[in-house]
C-alpha cells in the first residue's frame, strides 16, 4: 500500500507542478483489465516418472482471476520535447499473497516502472531522439514480430528524409551486472558458476538499422541488427526464487528442454560472442480491399562454449553424453493475405521456419530470438486485442515460430450487431524439428516445462497440433471494452516419437489444450 501511495503522490506533485509551469502540458493514459479464466495448456495429462508414479502433469488451478494496471504520464514541453513514465501494477493473481492481492491487500504489489523515456529533437532538423527505458518492437508484417517485442533501455534516433524514405538507428542494452558467481538451486541449495567475479562480463548490447520506404500502395523496412553478448550473459537465469524475469536463455540456447542448462557450459576463450539478425518485412495494400503481407527473417547466434547433451535413459536405453554445440541459427518466412469486407474481412496466412537437425554436436538450425511476439492466433500465440496471459494464465503468450510450420484460415471483425465484433480463426501446426532431436529432451513435449519458454511448441515433423480461436469483443462504453476469447488445441503430437525422450518420465498420456477467458479492460 505505501508504494501505492508513492506513486500518487509522485504523479500528484508533478500535475501540480504543471499549474505553476504553464509552459508544460501533461498528458495522463492509462489502462485497467480484469481477466478471469479457465482451462489446461498442458499436452499431457499424466505421466509415469522413473520409479513408476504416476504423477498429474497440471498441478495448478484451472479458474484463475488476474488484474493489471498501467498508468502513463507525459510531460510535453513542446513538440520537441517531452518526457514520458509508465507504471505498471500487477499482474496480480487473486487470493495471491507475494502479489499484494490476498486478504488485507497488504503483501507486496508488484509496482514497477514499465516505461521511462524522453523524447526530443536535434536542434534545427528533423532528426529524433529517444532515450531511456521504452518498448521496442523490431519491423514487422504477417503475424507480428519473431525477434524482439518489449521494453527495454536503450537509445533510438530517426530521421525522415521525405514522405517515401526514412532511417532509424538504435542501442539497446538488455542485459548488465545480473551475473553472480554464487546463485540457487531449484532445491534451495548454493550453485558456484565458476571463478569469474559478480557482474563480469554479462552485458548484452544491441545495435539495429531500420530503412523504412513506404511508396504508393506499398511499404518495406529492410532491417539488421548486430549483438554482443557476454560469456556469462546466459548464466544469470539460474533458479532464484524460480528462473530471472525476462531472460532470454530459452530463445537463445539450441534446444527447448534440452538435458543440458548454463550450468553445464564448458570453459571458453571468447570473452563476448556475435548475434545478429536480418529481416525484409513488406506490405502490397495497391490492390485495395486486397492486402498481402510478407515477413522474412534470419538470425544467428555466436557458440560460446560446449555443453553436455544426454541422450537415453528411456525403457532399456542407457543414457550417453555428447559434447555440443551451444551455436543457433536459422530462418523464418511468414504470409498475410486478407480481403475486406462490409460484414468482415476473411483471409489466409501461414509460416515456415527452419528446424534442428537433431545432432547437437553441430548446434541449433531454429532462428533464435530475444523477445518474440507473434500473434497469428490466440491461444499458441498473443492474437487476441487483450490475448492477456494474466487471464487465468491459459495463454502459451507469445512464441517465436521458430522449428514450426503452419497455414490457418480467419474471419476478423465480422459484426453483425453494433458494438459487437468477432474473429475466428483456425490454424494447423507442423514441425520443422527432426526426430531424433527428441533423444536430448529431459521429458516428453519438453517444450512445455513450466519455465517461461517464449519459443513455443517443439514440434517434429510428426508432430502436429489444430488450433481454434474465437475472440468477441464489445464495446460497451466509449472507454470500456469486454472480450471473450475461446480456444482449443486438439494434440496430435505423435507419441511413438516421443515416448524416446526422457530421463525423468517413462510414459504418458497426452490430451487436448483449452481455455477460455472473460476480459473487463477500461482504457483511457
Amino acid at each position: 500500500m505505501k508504494k501505492i501511495l508513492t506513486v500518487l503522490l509522485a504523479a500528484g506533485m508533478l500535475l501540480g507542478a504543471a499549474s505553476g509551469a504553464s509552459a508544460i502540458d501533461f498528458k495522463a493514459k492509462g489502462q485497467w483489465l480484469m481477466g478471469f479464466g479457465v482451462g489446461d495448456k498442458n499436452l499431457m495429462s499424466h505421466y509415469r516418472n522413473r520409479a513408476g508414479e504416476k504423477i498429474k502433469k497440471n498441478t495448478s488451478d484451472t479458474f484463475n482471476a488476474t488484474q493489471r494496471i498501467r498508468l502513463q504520464l507525459e510531460a510535453v514541453a513542446s513538440e520537441s520535447l517531452s518526457g514520458t513514465v509508465q507504471f505498471q501494477i500487477g499482474n496480480q493473481p487473486w487470493g495471491k499473497a507475494d502479489k499484494g492481492a490476498a486478504l488485507g491487500a497488504d503483501g507486496a504489489n508488484q509496482i514497477g516502472v514499465r516505461q521511462a523515456y524522453i523524447d526530443w529533437m536535434v536542434p534545427q532538423t528533423d532528426l529524433k531522439v529517444r532515450m531511456g527505458l521504452h518498448e521496442v518492437i523490431l519491423p514487422n508484417k504477417a503475424g507480428g514480430t519473431a525477434v524482439m517485442d518489449a521494453p527495454v533501455a536503450g537509445v533510438v534516433a530517426s530521421y525522415q528524409f521525405n514522405e517515401n524514405l526514412g532511417l532509424t538507428a538504435l542501442w539497446m542494452r538488455p542485459f548488465n551486472d545480473n551475473y553472480s558467481q554464487e546463485t540457487q538451486n531449484s532445491d534451495g541449495t548454493p550453485h558456484v558458476w565458476g571463478s569469474d567475479p559478480d557482474n563480469y562480463l554479462d552485458n548484452m548490447d544491441l545495435f539495429g538499422l531500420m530503412v523504412p520506404v513506404t511508396l504508393d500502395g506499398f511499404e518495406i523496412t529492410p532491417w539488421a541488427m548486430y549483438g554482443m553478448k557476454g560469456k556469462n550473459t546466459d548464466k544469470f537465469n539460474a533458479y532464484k526464487n524460480g528462473f530471472a524475469d525476462g531472460n532470454p536463455y530459452y530463445t537463445l540456447a539450441p534446444y527447448a528442454g534440452l538435458n543440458g542448462y548454463p550450468g553445464n557450459l564448458g570453459g571458453t576463450g571468447k570473452a563476448y560472442g556475435s548475434m545478429f539478425w536480418a529481416g525484409l518485412p513488406f506490405a502490397i495494400t495497391a490492390w485495395d480491399p486486397l492486402n498481402i503481407e510478407v515477413d522474412i527473417n534470419y538470425g544467428y547466434v555466436e557458440s560460446m562454449g560446449r555443453y553436455i547433451a544426454w541422450k537415453g535413459g528411456y525403457n532399456d536405453v542407457p543414457m550417453a553424453s555428447k559434447r555440443s554445440s551451444t551455436e543457433r541459427q536459422g530462418w523464418l518466412a511468414k504470409a498475410l493475405v486478407e480481403y475486406k469486407m462490409d460484414w468482415g474481412v476473411p483471409g489466409i496466412f501461414g509460416w515456415y521456419g527452419s528446424g534442428d537437425d537433431g545432432n547437437p554436436k553441430n548446434g541449433s538450425e531454429r532462428m533464435p530470438s530475444i523477445a518474440p511476439y507473434g500473434n497469428f492466433t490466440s491461444f499458441l500465440g498473443d492474437g487476441g486485442p487483450y490475448s492477456w496471459g494474466g487471464a487465468g494464465g491459459n495463454d502459451m503468450g507469445a512464441l517465436s515460430y521458430a522449428g514450426t510450420w503452419g497455414i490457418g484460415l480467419q474471419i476478423r471483425d465480422m459484426s453483425f450487431v453494433e458494438d459487437l465484433k468477432h474473429t475466428f480463426r483456425v490454424a494447423y501446426w507442423g514441425g520443422t524439428n527432426s526426430t531424433s532431436a527428441v533423444k536430448y529432451m529431459a521429458t516428453s513435449y519438453a517444450w512445455d516445462d513450466g519455465r517461461g519458454n517464449y519459443d513455443g511448441p517443439y514440434l517434429t515433423t510428426n508432430d502436429g497440433l489444430l488450433e481454434f480461436n474465437l475472440v468477441n469483443e464489445y464495446k460497451m462504453y466509449e472507454n470500456f471494452n469486454v472480450y471473450l476469447d475461446l480456444g482449443y488445441v486438439a494434440n496430435f503430437m505423435d507419441n511413438d516419437t516421443w515416448k524416446k525422450a526422457g530421463q525423468r518420465n517413462t510414459s504418458f498420456e497426452k490430451q487436448d489444450m483449452w481455455k477460455a477467458q472473460l476480459v473487463f479492460g477500461y482504457s483511457f
